[in-house]
Parts: C-alpha cells; sequence; structure tokens
C-alpha cells in the first residue's frame, strides 16, 4: 500500500474572482508554491445530545459546520508570496515610480552613504519616497567614470524635491559626479502598501496535492490574513502566513490534481532566498551596523464569522483593523534608539533584504514610516544586546502615492519586491 510523502506534496494557490466561486481549474493566476511547511485541514465544530437516558448513554453525536484554516511557512523569496502579501496588506503590487531623464544631478559620496541632488527639485512629484530601492541608467563613462552608479541598489533614507540621501545596498559608495548626461531614477521592481482607501479584498482556493495517493483536498474562500517575518543576524529569513478558510472540496483519484488546464499551474518560482549578510536596517535615516536581528507580525485580526441554519459553511471572514508589531535587536554600544523610547519619539524604519552580494541583487525590502519604541529589555550573559520591541502607526504625514507630494505614503507599511515587472 502506498503511504503519502509529505515531500511529494504540491501546494497550488489561485485567486478567485469573488467570494462563494472556487477559482476555476485553468485559473491564470494559479501557481505553484514553495513552501517548508503548509499545514491545512477541514475541522468541524461537533455537538452531543444531552439528554437523560434510561441507559445512561449518548445518544447522539453531531458535526457542524466546517472550518478550512491552515499555516504557510517558507523561506522569504522575492516573486514567491506576492498573492499572499498584496492580500494581506490589503492592495496589489503597483509597478515602481521612475523619472524623467535627468541632465541635472550631482552626486557626492566617500561611503556606503552619499547623495543625489537635481537642481530640477522633481523628486517628491516624481513619486520617489524614503524607504524605495532605486536603481540609476545613464552615468557616463567621461570625464569621469561613474557608470559604476547604473544597476546599483541604493535605499533612499532622506529626501527632499531636490536631493536624495542614499545608502548603497552592497556598501559600494556612489561615484562622485557632476552628470551632464541624461540619466534616469527608477524604483526597482513593484510595491504594495496598505492604503487608507479602496482596501482589496482577495479571495483564494489552495489546492493540497498528495501525488503519492493522487488524492487532493481543495480549500476554497481561503484567506491570508497573517504575515510574520524572521530576519536572524545569519541564516535565511523566514516568512509566515496564517489562513482562514470556509469551504473544502476533497476530490479522488478519478479529480486529482484539481488545476490541470495546460500551462496551469505555473511554474514553481525559482528565485533564490534573501540572506542577511548584505542587509541593512535603517532606524531614523540611520543604517544600524550592529543590529542582530528584526522579527514582525502584519496582523489582520480577521475573524470567520457565523454559523448559518441550514448550511454548514459559516456566512464569511472579516477584515479588522491591521496591526504590525516587531522586535529588532541590536548589540549594546550607545544610548540613542533607548533615548528615542524614553522620549516617545515617532521613528522610521527600513529593512532590505538582498539576494546576494551583488550591486543589482535581487532583494525584498520593508518601510514602516511611522512607529514607536515600545520596550527596550537588555539581555545576554557576553555580549549585551537591547531588545526593542515596537508598534507601528498609520502615517498620517504622507500621501496615497497618486498626489506626490509627501516624502513618505500614508500608510503603516510597505514591502518593495524587486522580482516584480
Amino acid at each position: 500500500m502506498t503511504i503519502a510523502n509529505m515531500i511529494n506534496k504540491q501546494v497550488v494557490i489561485a485567486a478567485q474572482e469573488a467570494k462563494g466561486t472556487i477559482a476555476a481549474v485553468g485559473a491564470v493566476s494559479a501557481q505553484y508554491m514553495r513552501f517548508k511547511t503548509f499545514a491545512q485541514d477541514q475541522t468541524n465544530e461537533s455537538y452531543m445530545s444531552d439528554e437523560m437516558r434510561p441507559d445512561r448513554q449518548v445518544g447522539g453525536v453531531f458535526i457542524g459546520p466546517q472550518d478550512g484554516n491552515g499555516s504557510c511557512s517558507g523561506e522569504l523569496t522575492p516573486g514567491t508570496y506576492e498573492l499572499f502579501e498584496a492580500a494581506v496588506l490589503r492592495q496589489d503590487f503597483q509597478a515602481g515610480e521612475a523619472s524623467a531623464a535627468l541632465d541635472d544631478l550631482e552626486s557626492t559620496g566617500t561611503t556606503a552613504v552619499g547623495t543625489i541632488g537635481s537642481a530640477g527639485g522633481a523628486f517628491i512629484s516624481a513619486g520617489f519616497k524614503v524607504g524605495d530601492v532605486v536603481r540609476m541608467t545613464g552615468w557616463a563613462e567621461a570625464p569621469t567614470d561613474a557608470t559604476a552608479n547604473n544597476a546599483h541598489n541604493f535605499l533612499i533614507t532622506a529626501l527632499t524635491a531636490s536631493l536624495m540621501t542614499v545608502l548603497a545596498i552592497d556598501g559600494v559608495p556612489i561615484v562622485a559626479k557632476d552628470e551632464a548626461a541624461a540619466v534616469t531614477i527608477t524604483v526597482v521592481g513593484k510595491k504594495t502598501w496598505t492604503p487608507a482607501s479602496g482596501h482589496l479584498e482577495e479571495w483564494f482556493t489552495i489546492e493540497h496535492y498528495y501525488s503519492d495517493v493522487d488524492l487532493s483536498e481543495v480549500f476554497w474562500d481561503c484567506k491570508p490574513t497573517n504575515m510574520s517575518v524572521s530576519a536572524p543576524a545569519t541564516g535565511i529569513p523566514t516568512v509566515d502566513f496564517n489562513i482562514l478558510g470556509l469551504q473544502m472540496i476533497p476530490e479522488g483519484t478519478a479529480a486529482s490534481p484539481y488545476f490541470t488546464d495546460e500551462g496551469v499551474p505555473l511554474a514553481i518560482t525559482g528565485t533564490d532566498a534573501v540572506h542577511t549578510g548584505k542587509a541593512v536596517i535603517v532606524i531614523q535615516g540611520v543604517n544600524q551596523v550592529f543590529c542582530t536581528g528584526v522579527d514582525f507580525e502584519i496582523n489582520g485580526n480577521a475573524e470567520v464569522g457565523s454559523a448559518v441554519m441550514g448550511s454548514n459553511v459559516k456566512s464569511g471572514i472579516y477584515d479588522k483593523r491591521l496591526e504590525v508589531k516587531g522586535t529588532f535587536k541590536a548589540l549594546y554600544q550607545d544610548d540613542v534608539i533607548s533615548a528615542l523610547y524614553r522620549a516617545g519619539t515617532k521613528i522610521s524604519l527600513s529593512i532590505v533584504l538582498p539576494v546576494s552580494d551583488a550591486p543589482d541583487s535581487a532583494f525584498i525590502a520593508i518601510t514602516i514610516p511611522s512607529a514607536k519604541v515600545t520596550s527596550g529589555a537588555k539581555e545576554g550573559d557576553n555580549e549585551i544586546s537591547h531588545s526593542f520591541g515596537f508598534t507601528a502607526e498609520f502615517n498620517s504625514d504622507g500621501d496615497d502615492g497618486e498626489t506626490c507630494t509627501k516624502d513618505s505614503l500614508a500608510t503603516t507599511l510597505s514591502l518593495q519586491d524587486s522580482s516584480l515587472s
């Protein structure tokens, strides 16, 4: 007898057209998923008779409404969890902004931190934000060879209309030059963030196919509601999603797998996982070179609705207030962040997690434009580190990403994926 083996399990997700409509077998969004673990099961409420009987035994047990909740854990990789990330943050990914061809740029810098000035003063109106990772094209060889500034990841750490302060992710300084050639600056890939209005509500069909036994469980009317990221000082950062689901259909051998149309599902992504060897965490515009790890959770606080008479499917899954909380750790070598904690000062955080040491490496970047440090415990038997808890808040000083009058977004958190186009 064949026994199902976890290594041979395949998971496919596909966006539904609406709640109550299972994704079609040929859904264009169907995608094989990468995962370390992906657990999802049907559970049912149950109840039994409480009658007092002369036989002194239970007269009946009944099965009630179902749930299809689960969790997915994986290594954080560009391009892999796009659909789930957008669903948790409640907005589709948006194309990165790009400047016009600028022939008035002047770059300065001798360390990883540098500046890019433009007399035209259009950086903010072009849509750039603090926390964006940008690349440039057009820097020329003569009279000074500044071509190393091209195809090079730079994190924007401060921004005015005419001056962009940047941090080279690979640590290689920007080449200083007053450039006469036309240069274009582009936000790499795509971004998503929780908007102030017009929130996305995405429903998914998720198939778990056990190929050893040719059986599938197809969960539908599912929502990813929470996303957690853990990035240690060494190792591969991980991502975890909590999923709520309303319905499940078991598919026998004659109907498995469910997603079977030609070209569907899309092949599993092949991008490398990000790593922390060249990662940066910037707080209040300053690169934290002694940071030893960062973790955060995006919690949508969604709840499954009520059971209804005449159906074993509950009424829905309802979004609530989105909250972002986390912790960053740093070796104890000054009082700067502790002072921000004691004063209750708002801080901004930017985290960039690249795939490699290459200047144009793929990456995932996270920006929290407004947060408060809420704790600051010391720990360690040898080196002492500070463990700072933080809670993000809606950034009322930002704009919606379309009017482009501010240096930040009106959101709690934004996420940039360089692999999306």
